[in-house]
């Protein structure tokens, strides 16, 4: 495959895209929903044969995995897509100048995204689906992983492209090689912006190396801080639904500070996580607390590395605070501006928890779980961008596009 070419052919399909129409767009990805799963049995077989090469004791085997069931739930999703109304077109602002200049700021696709991602085949169908609908052709770079999944869902909306008529070139998946991700990472003039998805180390990379815009996503390093003033049964559920939901999402709860004052509480907290077989590794008052109340065999003493780590597993780890303020200072010091939880029935140190914790998103008394597109009302998500500029938070369809300036005027001139 000659990638500068394929690069340059998504260009030119980018550029057509803005003659289709919101209808024909919906009719696309309502006829992609039901391919996906009228081809399930090539698309399953394909997933195999990538299943077959990795450990399913590998925290991205889960991932990696595609069923009838979590087809059906892609499908939905483009469904959702479909219903959703177009980003396109919105006037984000408008004014007229004293000169009589009427100034539109209007919203528009970016025009090609390129998307690099590692073992989740589910990404070709979301990125796809938010992609088109928003006006953007795609370019994805799967991981090696994933690579026969992959083919076989850009076969399958390749075949509906084409049988109605669109450009295929609207959505390419590149080799499996980093030799692909080199190239794409400097498409200057050709990729308009690159979003990675996967682990800490693809974004730092991709941050490095890229010489076009990137907005990071992905890496999700997640805490829960139970205050002097939480309660417990609310707690122990929203710790054991941020911590065992998927394991292998980024939402997934790494790190429980507990108050001191609520250590007596902490195998109330920690109880629901033993189904699960949760370990956990907890600094020395915490493993104080848990010893005799929690399965020896998966307690553990914490270490330096127990923290800011995003396990992606059934891992855990546990710290006691002081206060309010030695937790949001860990919070700083370790976390990854993805997602933070307080659990506390205090309106006060909630709100001192939201006004000082820098994430993209902060929760109280729910679970980290919830940062999800779907969930946002957004229908889907690209990702979750960790960063300041542009977007943060879970990526709709609004946050894959931006704008331009539309000027009327009369025949003014600038004096």
């Amino acid at each position: 495959m000659n990638i500068n070419e394929v690069l340059h052919d998504v260009r030119q399909a980018s550029r057509r895209l803005a003659l289709l129409d919101e209808e024909q767009i919906n009719k696309v990805l309502l006829a992609v929903a039901d391919a996906a799963v009228k081809h399930s049995r090539e698309i399953l077989e394909a997933n195999r044969e990538d299943l077959q090469r990795m450990d399913p004791a590998n925290p991205k085997y889960d991932r990696l995995k595609l069923t009838e069931e979590r087809l059906e739930g892609i499908a939905s999703d483009m469904r959702n897509v479909a219903a959703l109304p177009s980003p396109l077109g919105r006037i984000l602002e408008e004014t007229v100048r004293p000169n009589g200049l009427h100034l539109k700021k209007v919203s528009v696709p970016f025009g090609v995204i390129g998307i690099i991602y590692e073992a989740r085949p589910n990404v070709s169908f979301d990125v796809f689906s938010l992609c088109l609908k928003s006006g953007n052709a795609c370019v994805l770079k799967g991981g090696s992983d994933a690579d026969c999944s992959n083919r076989a869902i850009v076969k399958v909306i390749h075949e509906v492209l084409a049988q109605l008529g669109i450009d295929t070139h609207v959505v390419e998946l590149l080799p499996a090689s980093r030799e692909a991700t080199a190239e794409l990472l400097h498409a200057e003039g050709l990729v308009d912006l690159i979003i990675p998805r996967g682990s800490s180390n693809l974004i730092n990379y991709v941050r490095r190396e890229a010489t076009i815009p990137v907005i990071e996503t992905g890496a999700g390093v997640c805490h829960t801080y139970f205050d002097a003033s939480g309660d417990v049964v609310k707690g122990a559920a929203i710790v054991n639904n941020a911590k065992t939901r998927r394991v292998s999402v980024c939402n997934a709860l790494d790190c429980l500070l507990v108050h001191a004052s609520r250590l007596a509480d902490l195998p109330a907290l920690c109880a629901p996580l033993q189904d699960s077989k949760v370990t956990i590794y907890a600094d020395e008052a915490a493993y104080k607390a848990l010893d005799g109340h929690y399965p020896s065999e998966l307690l553990c003493h914490a270490t330096a590395d127990s923290y800011g780590t995003e396990f992606l597993d059934y891992k855990m780890a546990v710290r006691t605070v002081a206060d309010i303020d030695e937790a949001v200072s860990h919070i700083y010091t370790y976390g990854s501006k993805h997602s933070e939880c307080i659990v506390a029935e205090d309106k006060k140190a909630a709100g001192y928890f939201s006004a000082m914790v820098d994430a993209a998103c902060v929760y109280i008394n729910a679970p980290t779980s919830f940062t999800d597109g779907a969930q946002f009302g957004l229908g889907a998500e690209i990702g979750i961008s960790t960063q300041k500029l542009h977007a943060r938070g879970p990526m709709g369809l609004r946050e894959i596009t931006t704008y331009k300036w539309l000027i009327e005027g009369n025949g003014q001139i600038r004096k």
